[in-house]
């Protein structure tokens, strides 16, 4: 358990220094050289991915190996994909109609973020990979670890791998630090978190991240309107209620199939 807090708290800390890092050091380039408050936030995001990344694999928190693309788990990879695009309107619905109204203390960041191209590059490559690596690579992996040499009673909830999954998510969903984020990464980090239980890889779970992420940023291009929801999209209550049902017909099957097809190295 320890060593998941470690993992954490080193990711944060990541956090914290690369936008000092960038803040200040931007600050030291000649003066005609413009540095908007946008490209220090995606310096800053891009910096903290690859340090995550170079620190967690070198220190081998995070485990790196060929195994699982030895196996071509391309139809495992492919349904990840799926399943994540089922997943988007059904939790948009969810999030603007079912719990209360958050507040988005990221908005203008994530505004920001989603305006420009080395945005999706922070947000919709590097992202997916770095927190896969944090959280499921190694948080959810050092839990499951700690759970099989701790705790010997698989029949209680405390025994059973749903347990250190739930920690992973609960941990995933507080670093987004947004209220409004919240409830869609918890629920995301379960099924990520049961992505990587059943295969040992963070692969899937990354295909997952990169859809959802994809996604969101090609929404926010399209409409760039922050407040903007699923009315704006689909322009009537029942043709939002048409695609949360086109949605489910999608995201269920496509979990189906990664039941029956998920299989470690």
């Amino acid at each position: 358990m320890k060593n998941a807090v470690l993992y954490v708290l080193a990711f944060l800390a990541i956090q914290i220094g690369a936008s000092l890092l960038c803040t200040f050091g931007l600050k030291l380039l000649p003066g005609d050289i413009m540095i908007s408050e946008t490209m220090t936030l995606i310096a800053t995001t891009i910096v903290a991915a690859l340090v995550t990344l170079v620190l967690f694999w070198s220190l081998k928190w995070n485990e790196v190996s060929p195994n699982y693309i030895r196996i071509r788990p391309w139809m495992v990879l492919s349904w990840s994909c799926i399943a994540s695009f089922g997943a988007i309107v059904p939790s948009m619905a969810f999030q603007e109609f079912v719990i209360p109204d958050l507040p988005n203390v990221a908005e203008d960041q994530l505004t920001m973020l989603f305006s420009s191209p080395w945005g999706y590059v922070s947000v919709g490559l590097l992202a997916p990979l770095a927190e896969e690596a944090v959280f499921r690579g190694a948080v959810l992996n050092s839990l499951l670890k700690w759970q099989k040499s701790k705790l010997d009673r698989p029949s209680t909830f405390l025994g059973n791998h749903w347990f250190p999954i739930c920690i992973s998510a609960l941990f995933f969903s507080l670093i987004h630090a947004n209220p409004a984020q919240m409830p869609h990464a918890f629920l995301t980090g379960l099924l990520l978190g049961w992505l990587y239980y059943r295969t040992g890889s963070i692969l899937p779970g990354v295909a997952y991240h990169w859809t959802n992420n994809t996604v969101a940023y090609i929404l926010a291009a399209l409409y760039p309107d922050p407040d903007a929801g699923l009315t704006d999209v689909f322009g009537s209550d029942m043709r939002i209620g048409m695609a949360v049902v086109f949605s489910v017909m999608i995201f269920i099957p496509a979990l189906y199939q990664l039941h029956l097809r998920m299989k470690r190295a």
